[in-house]
């Protein structure tokens, strides 16, 4: 069955108290699209994917769950994932303020 799009992963936006967030807070509403950048050298995580908005990074997809996006952005296929911010809750504590949702677009045409 057609999906326009199927939701890979859920999650608060690991570091965004480190990242450049802040600056971009009052910007960042449900359904805002995120880039999402692979980090190989990054030397705490060679899987690390940072999370951008208007060239700010805000953060990283938890470590948990970041190996299988990375594997397929080092293969090529960044384009097959949308990055969007699901929710933002500016009074709580900052590595709860942003959830974001994976997604991946169905490349199928609807019947």
């Amino acid at each position: 069955m057609y999906q326009p799009s199927r939701v890979l992963a859920s999650f608060c936006i690991a570091g965004f108290q480190f990242g450049e967030g802040a600056l971009v807070l009052d910007k960042l509403k449900p359904g805002v699209h995120l880039e999402m950048v692979a980090e190989p050298d990054n030397p705490h995580d060679s899987s690390a994917i940072a999370l951008y908005y208007e060239g700010k990074r805000l953060g990283y997809v938890p470590e948990d769950g970041n190996e299988p996006f990375a594997t397929m952005i080092f293969f090529g296929h960044a384009d097959a994932f949308e990055c969007v911010v699901q929710q933002v809750a500016p009074e709580r504590s900052p590595w709860h303020q942003v959830r974001v949702g994976v997604f991946v677009t169905d490349a199928r045409k609807s019947k």
